[in-house]
């Protein structure tokens, strides 16, 4: 019997598992959303969350615990000063997770996990007129 048994072991070894979740929330961190599997993406977004309540209480033990996930000084300077801030008033729930489908190759389930105040701004398409009037 699995009781209390919180976690997916996805196939990896503990610490292949550890370093995977910390390259996921880097990019989580960097560009506010993230594609992934759907697994994946509910094994990381308590993580997540845990990060964002340490950055709202800005504290030398609230950084060293998030150094613990983020081993980058620039991500988590953005953690404490721009991502925490946001969420100040509310007591959870930061992320949420959209599923997208399948993925064509492997059949596995896709998902896109983000910030919930993350707005998506698409890409502005250069015309072929614009770039031959620059040369």
């Amino acid at each position: 019997m699995r009781h209390g048994v919180g976690t997916k072991k996805l196939g990896r070894t503990s610490g292949h598992r550890q370093a995977m979740f910390r390259n996921i929330l880097m990019g989580l961190f960097k560009a506010q959303r993230i594609t992934t599997t759907l697994d994946k993406a509910k094994e990381v977004r308590p993580l997540a969350e845990r990060i964002v309540t340490w950055g709202k209480k800005d504290s030398l033990h609230a950084r060293r615990m998030v150094y613990r996930y983020l081993p980058d000084h620039v991500l988590v300077k953005r953690v404490f000063e721009n991502v925490a801030p946001k969420f100040i008033d509310r007591s959870g729930g930061y992320t949420r997770i959209l599923k997208l489908g399948v993925r064509r190759g492997d059949g596995a389930e896709e998902a896109i996990l983000e910030f919930v105040d993350f707005t998506y701004k698409a890409k502005e398409k250069k015309d072929a007129k614009k770039k031959a009037a620059k040369k």
